[in-house]
């Protein structure tokens, strides 16, 4: 992998982006510090680019100056003086998106990214799209035949004693409900029958138009970390113990109460199909730079189940890809300089297509 600098070659300048429009805004912050402190200050020339609740980008001089001496806060906080995105995203920077969720890891930003012409790490327009909205990827997934754990897509307009029916008849009870378009468990909540369904819906159409019912699966909680592009490699995988019915938002980022077994105690041909699955999870869903892939496993029954994969993978202190990548024998600065050098990669190749068709007088991409 080519460094996205040399130590004579000067500094790149990185955006990190944080903070954001989701309910997952504060998770955010809390990544981007995790991932500012591992920068390499004789590589990088952090530029930190907070964006608020109400979606204004903010840029605190006073936090450059505090993340260039070494003192990062944690998390980083989002203040400072407002930006117009065009003034930030010149054209000698990378820019590194922490954000998860919706207006960020949804295709959203990469949209605005790609109008800018600035590289970014991460996957692209239509990856982010796919495997924010869970409804759309568990499709895309089925096509490519992996396996994956009885589901229903419930619009909120066809939520109703119809709704219920369908979810006794076809996955029975209890269901897990979703919002389709979120991720670090918001908005999840178990539902044991009819009244809790509705409970439940309602809760997940209070973040979203659409929400995933989900059989409740009775099996370990695998996760696998991916890397690359063209050639993604997968790590060695991890499993989540959770304190609660389910790995929920508390267990993740409040209590902590969660057992992290890193690496998964797992025979070699499961740990070897895991990896061959989250590989073909990230290629099916056309993914780029990063993912963590999650799957139910069910080691009596139908073995490994695809869950759902995770575009913009938290990165907080405890988190499990870059603790996987750790295990797997690339440490968090090293990973981090990787993934630059696959978006510096990306565009470069993609800026040369663009330029040989407007050579030939063809429109981009044609």
């Amino acid at each position: 992998m080519t460094p996205a600098a040399s130590p004579g070659a000067g500094r790149q300048r990185l955006v990190v982006l944080y903070g954001g429009r989701s309910a997952e805004h504060e998770v955010s912050c809390v990544s981007a510090a995790g991932v500012v402190r591992a920068l390499d200050p004789a590589r990088y020339e952090v530029v930190p680019i907070g964006i608020s609740h109400g979606g204004t980008w903010m840029q605190a001089d006073d936090l450059a100056e505090a993340v260039a001496a070494g003192k990062v806060p944690d998390p980083l906080p989002v203040a400072g003086r407002p930006v117009v995105p065009t003034d930030v995203l010149t054209d000698d920077v990378v820019v590194f998106p922490v954000l998860h969720g919706p207006y960020g890891e949804d295709g959203t930003v990469q949209g605005l990214l790609e109008l800018a012409g600035v590289p970014y790490v991460g996957s692209g327009v239509l990856g982010s799209a796919l495997a924010m909205d869970k409804v759309m990827a568990k499709q895309v997934l089925a096509q490519a035949s992996l396996p994956q754990a009885h589901h229903l897509a419930l619009a909120e307009w066809e939520a109703g004693p119809g709704g219920a029916e369908k979810v006794a008849a076809e996955l029975g009870w209890p269901v897990f409900v979703k919002p389709a378009n979120l991720g670090s468990s918001i908005g999840v909540s178990r539902a044991a029958g009819p009244d809790e369904l509705a409970g439940a819906l309602a809760l997940a159409f209070s973040h979203d138009e659409w929400a995933v019912v989900e059989e409740a699966v009775t099996g370990r909680e695998i996760e696998c970390s991916v890397l690359g592009d063209r050639e993604p490699r997968a790590s060695l995988p991890g499993e989540i113990r959770p304190s609660h019915d389910f790995y929920d938002y508390e267990d993740k980022y409040v209590a902590g109460a969660a057992e992290l077994l890193i690496p998964a105690d797992l025979p070699p041909d499961v740990v070897v199909e895991v990896q061959h699955l989250a590989i073909e999870t990230f290629t099916a869903l056309r993914l780029e730079g990063m993912a963590r892939v999650d799957f139910f496993y069910e080691e009596e029954g139908r073995g490994l189940l695809v869950n759902e994969a995770n575009t913009i993978p938290g990165f907080t202190p405890i988190s499990m890809y870059p603790k996987l990548w750790e295990v797997s024998g690339l440490p968090y600065p090293q990973l981090l300089d990787e993934l630059i050098a696959l978006a510096l990669a990306r565009h470069r190749r993609r800026a040369s297509r663009w330029a040989g068709n407007r050579s030939r007088g063809g429109p981009p991409g044609r």
